[in-house]
């Protein structure tokens, strides 16, 4: 088997067996070609079904020079998974890369906006420009909905069920599933939709697509990137945000005012609770609350 045949079985499986996104099948995808890469630079003959340890290890201590320790771990994780890949299709019976150790990490906390943030970045919002109504709504349905990137930019008309109070969202794998919309944000979304967009001309590919640009197609991850740093320099918000910051933002208000981990990680579409878990560490008062809650020591007698 050669690198390239396994690279387009891999891509498949990826898709098929995993419900991959196509940003994460990418990155997947270019962990390996960097071994392989390597291995060609170095004249190596080492194949998908040959390589072994001592093949991969030059490759990794060579990378580790010019990436951080976490950089090092998520290529090591990439790697891990195309071998594991190997072994499901029984195509090599043990992982080259299982007895490489990754570097120890702790735990990175996400940046995330208070209330009060949150509400200074939306006022920054020039409501006169032509894009401002559209950009209102985006920035209120990532914080009340916890939408990914990719998932807002996706959104179509036909996911709106404003009547039953939600929206049908397109996750990672095009896994759907229905997250609450409060009145508020449905508000600002009629208005962008009937006052602006409706306005629009609009090519038909792009007739049933929420968010669009002033030519009326859909928009771009990078646009949603820009807008939100624009609106950070204009709110002095130092810190390092992007739309994902208020997807953070969402998860870890919710648990803040009560809300129970496996809603939350229902209405994000984490495929493993775990992930979810994340926002525990870092509402610490949180913590605090569950164990003289419902800790037995900490209960009173009736």
């Amino acid at each position: 088997m050669t690198w390239t045949q396994a690279l387009h079985d891999y891509k498949f499986y990826l898709q098929l067996e995993r419900g991959m996104s196509s940003n994460s099948i990418k990155s997947y995808l270019l962990d390996v070609s960097k071994l392989v890469k390597y291995l060609k630079h170095h004249n190596s003959n080492a194949l998908p079904l040959t390589i072994n340890t001592d093949d991969i290890k030059p490759f990794i201590y060579t990378l580790s020079a010019s990436l951080n320790e976490r950089s090092q771990a998520r290529l090591i994780s990439g790697l891990r998974s195309f071998f594991e890949f190997l072994i499901f299709e029984d195509y090599i019976t043990n992982n080259p890369i299982e007895h490489i150790e990754s570097p120890k990490i702790g735990v990175k906390l996400p940046d995330t906006l208070s209330t009060d943030e949150i509400d200074v970045l939306i006022s920054k919002i020039d409501l006169s420009h032509p894009q401002g109504e559209r950009n209102r709504a985006i920035i209120e349905l990532l914080y009340s909905c916890g939408l990914r990137v990719s998932e807002l930019t996706n959104l179509k008309i036909s996911d709106l069920f404003f009547n039953e109070g939600f929206i049908n969202v397109t996750g990672k794998g095009n896994k759907q599933r229905f997250v609450p919309i409060d009145p508020q944000t449905q508000k600002y979304i009629l208005i962008y939709k009937n006052s602006i967009r409706a306005h629009q001309n609009i090519p038909n590919t792009y007739q049933d697509i929420l968010f669009l640009n002033r030519r009326g197609k859909q928009l771009t991850r990078a646009m949603i990137f820009t807008l939100v740093k624009q609106l950070a320099i204009k709110a002095d918000i130092k810190k390092n945000i992007s739309p994902h910051t208020f997807r953070h933002s969402f998860a870890s208000h919710l648990l803040a005012n009560g809300a129970d981990l496996r809603s939350i990680q229902m209405m994000l579409g984490h495929e493993s609770i775990t992930t979810t878990e994340i926002y525990v560490h870092m509402d610490k008062s949180q913590l605090k609350n569950l164990i003289n809650t419902f800790h037995p020591r900490n209960q009173k007698d009736n």
